[in-house]
């Protein structure tokens, strides 16, 4: 996070732009956010951990200062340990960046639920809307109401940090999701990090593609032109492991964008300019779809999409073996339940983790439906059931 303050103003720009271009549909979570979540049982004994299902994968993903990523399968508070928070009556507040998609309703919903087993207050819950300036005043309301822990994902890490510090020297234990506010220090001023495995969700996004294309052929890649290290990391992984891994896969084209509706418009241009290409990868769900577009747009219905998320329209062209053929998930209900046991932890004093990872998810026709059940806790929405058929 070091470039210029004006592109991450670019960016803020154009995302809050394209996120109230979506406003007023609910997603699939946000309808789905009174159903119970499935991996989970509700008992009042045992220790507090992330879903056990998940499977025992080690993690690729490197943090912000290249910390090693630790699994979240590792996280644990006791029955004693819990016991003890309870007994605290502490107050939480999560500070979120923006709202309203499937991923962030999962995360929301795991730190509320958990929480919630903890016997934490939790007393605010914001939405930046994508803009620095609402999370510091934000951050700054939620201050006053003396909030014992915040969980929150920084807008943009530099404009934002004097409020992160405010709330440091208030005392407030601070989690971070994805990425840390400039300036502050793991162990000191925050406890963790929580993110996906983006290197390996990267690196199995660029499996997928090679499986797709029987090994050989040409890609491109559409990167997010900011430094923001969890989608560096799955590019980056992408392209190492296709230059590594393939040596018949050419990478062609390589283009940037700075939010996701520009994923369309640079894709088209590619495709353009490449009438030959096979694949191209884009970094998360939403600028996926921009190349699905771009690709329907151009006749190319054979295109080989590939990304990281699942969100619903992907998880519907997947469904119905169409141009996105597949991608590396994240689990974001269990990056929450993470989440909220640091918390646990740093009201206790135990030590915790620089950073924190889960494991990557391979998502493809074969098993979306299962995936989804793992990743959401739910069963899949009716539609993406419907593009099986």
């Amino acid at each position: 996070m070091k470039k210029s303050f004006s592109i991450t103003v670019l960016l803020l720009l154009v995302l809050s732009v394209f996120l109230a271009g979506c406003g007023g549909k609910k997603s699939t979570s946000e309808q789905a956010s009174t159903k119970k979540n499935e991996n989970y049982t509700e008992t009042a004994s045992g220790p507090l951990t992330i879903n056990p299902k998940i499977p025992d994968l080690a993690v690729q993903d490197k943090g912000p200062n290249g910390e090693q990523a630790v699994s979240a399968k590792t996280l644990q508070l006791t029955e004693d340990e819990l016991k003890k928070i309870k007994e605290g009556h502490y107050k939480a507040a999560i500070v979120m960046h923006y709202s309203g998609t499937d991923y962030m309703n999962a995360a929301v919903g795991a730190m509320k639920d958990t929480f919630k087993k903890m016997g934490i207050k939790i007393v605010a819950v914001t939405d930046a809307q994508f803009k620095a300036e609402k999370q510091v005043n934000d951050i700054e309301t939620v201050l006053a109401k003396k909030p014992d822990i915040m969980i929150s994902v920084p807008v943009d890490a530099v404009s934002t940090a004097p409020a992160y510090k405010k709330a440091v020297a208030q005392g407030v234990k601070l989690v971070f999701m994805d990425g840390a506010a400039q300036g502050l220090v793991a162990g000191k001023d925050y406890i963790s990090i929580v993110s996906g495995d983006n290197m390996g969700n990267g690196a199995t996004a660029a499996d997928i593609m090679a499986e797709k294309l029987g090994g050989k052929g040409k890609v491109g890649i559409v990167y997010h032109d900011v430094n923001f290290f969890v989608t560096k990391n799955r590019s980056d992984a992408f392209e190492k492991r296709i230059k590594e891994k393939y040596p018949n896969i050419e990478i062609v084209a390589k283009s940037g964008i700075t939010g996701p509706n520009q994923a369309e418009e640079v894709a088209s241009a590619m495709l353009t300019r490449h009438h030959d290409i096979d694949g191209i990868f884009a970094p998360w769900d939403v600028p996926a779809e921009g190349v699905m577009a771009a690709a329907r747009t151009a006749g190319r219905d054979d295109l080989v999409v590939t990304t990281v998320d699942l969100g619903t329209n992907v998880a519907i062209s997947i469904a119905q073996d169409g141009i996105v053929k597949g991608l590396g998930a994240q689990l974001p209900y269990d990056q929450g339940v993470a989440q909220a046991i640091l918390a646990g932890y740093a009201l206790l004093g135990k030590e915790a983790p620089a950073y924190v990872a889960s494991p990557s998810i391979k998502v493809t026709k074969e098993n979306v439906l299962d995936e989804w059940k793992l990743i959401y806790g739910t069963e899949a929405p009716d539609t993406v059931k419907n593009a099986m058929k």
